[in-house]
C-alpha cells in the first residue's frame, strides 16, 4: 500500500471506488493504578462538534501510516510509533465512499499536547464508555478489535521490519565488485522515501547487509534518527548462497532485545529470511508472508508485529511499498 487504496474492500461497498483515504489511531493506555485496566483517548473536534480518534485526510506524497503518524503528532502531539493495524471503516461523505485505515498506539506514559484548534479537548476512558461517546458509530469496529487484541495479549507489540534494498543500477552495467554497486537514481529517491515510511515504527536500531545498496537504502533513516546500525556479512547474497543458516540465525537474533528493529537485505535472502519468520507465526498469519519471488519490490518493507513476553509470537503482519513518484 504505497497511498490511496483504489476500490474498497469491504462487503458493504463491493467495488466501490474511494473517493477519500484518511488515517489514524486509537491511542491506548494502561490504567496507573490497575495494569489489567485498559484505556483508550477520545478526541473532540469543536469544527464538528465530535468524540473520534485522532485522524485525517492524507497529504499528496504520503503513504498511509505516514498519514497516520502525523495526524496524531498535529492533532494531540504524541510522536508515537504504530502499533498493531486495526480495521479500516468505510462510510459515505458527500465527495463519495471513504476509507479510514486505523492503527493502536501505546501513549506510554508520554504527554499529550491537543492543538487547540482541531482538537479542543481529549478524555482518557474505558473502551465501554468509549464506544457510547463516539459520534460516528463506525469508528467503534476498530476499538472492538483493539479491545480483542488487549484480552488475547497481543495488543502491546514491538515492530520487526524487513525491507528490500532500493533500486540498483543493474547488475550488466556493473563491472567492480558487486558489493560496491549503487544505488540508481530511482534508487537514491526510493532511499529517502523509504527512511520517510520508517519513520512510523521508529526502529532504534538497523541490521543490514553491508553492501552498498542496502547500506545507501538504510542511510536517509539512519541519519535523520540515530539508529544504531550494525553491519552483517550473513545478509549478503553471497554469503546467504554459501550459509542460508547463518542468515537464518540473524533473523532469531533480533527477536532477543524485544526492541523495534529493521534488516535490510537482498532479494535472493528473503526467502530464507520469512521461513524463518514464519516459525514464529500462526498458521493464518503465515498466509500474510510474501510467498513468490521476487518476495519484494525495491524499497519494500514487511512489518512484522511480535507480542512482548509472548516467546517471540508475530501476531500482526503489514505490506507496504514507499510512495513512488
Amino acid at each position: 500500500m504505497s497511498s490511496d487504496a483504489l476500490v474498497a474492500d469491504q462487503t458493504d461497498h463491493p467495488g466501490e471506488a474511494i473517493a477519500v483515504t484518511a488515517a489514524g489511531a486509537i491511542p491506548w493506555r494502561l490504567n496507573a493504578d490497575n495494569k489489567d485496566e485498559l484505556e483508550v483517548l477520545l478526541i473532540h473536534r469543536p469544527r464538528y462538534d465530535d468524540w473520534s480518534w485522532p485522524k485525517g485526510k492524507i497529504d499528496k506524497g504520503e503513504t498511509v501510516p505516514e498519514c497516520a503518524t502525523r495526524e496524531v503528532r498535529e492533532e494531540i502531539g504524541l510522536n508515537a510509533a504504530l502499533g498493531i493495524p486495526l480495521p479500516p471503516i468505510h462510510y459515505h461523505v458527500s465527495a463519495g465512499l471513504k476509507v479510514v485505515h486505523y492503527w493502536a498506539v501505546d501513549v506510554d506514559g508520554a504527554r499529550l499536547v491537543p492543538d487547540g484548534k482541531e482538537v479542543d479537548s481529549v478524555m482518557w476512558c474505558s473502551p465501554e464508555k468509549a464506544a457510547r461517546l463516539l459520534s460516528n458509530p463506525s469508528d467503534v469496529g476498530p476499538l472492538e478489535h483493539l479491545v480483542a487484541a488487549h484480552d488475547r495479549g497481543e495488543l502491546s507489540t514491538w515492530p520487526l521490519l524487513v525491507v528490500r534494498h532500493a533500486k540498483a543500477k543493474p547488475r550488466s552495467s556493473w563491472s567492480k565488485a558487486e558489493g560496491d554497486r549503487p544505488l540508481a537514481a530511482t534508487g537514491m529517491r526510493q532511499a529517502q522515501a523509504v527512511g520517510r515510511l520508517l519513520q512510523a515504527w521508529k526502529p532504534a536500531r538497523i541490521v543490514s547487509s553491508p553492501w552498498l545498496r542496502c547500506v545507501a537504502t538504510i542511510a536517509p533513516y539512519a541519519k535523520a534518527s540515530d539508529a544504531k546500525v550494525k553491519l552483517n556479512e550473513a545478509l549478503t547474497e553471497h554469503r546467504h548462497g554459501r550459509s542460508p543458516h547463518k542468515t537464518a540465525a540473524v533473523v532469531d537474533g533480533l527477536f532477543d532485545k524485544e526492541r523495534a528493529v529493521a534488516l535490510c537485505t537482498h532479494r535472493p535472502a528473503l526467502p530464507t529470511i520469512f521461513k524463518q519468520l514464519e516459525k514464529h507465526m500462526s498458521p493464518r498469519m503465515k498466509t500474510k508472508l510474501p510467498s513468490a519471488d521476487p518476495f519484494l519490490a525495491p524499497g519494500e518493507i514487511v512489518v512484522c508485529h511480535v507480542a512482548h513476553g509472548s516467546k517471540s509470537k508475530v501476531v500482526a503482519v503489514e505490506r507496504f511499498k514507499p510512495f513512488d513518484d
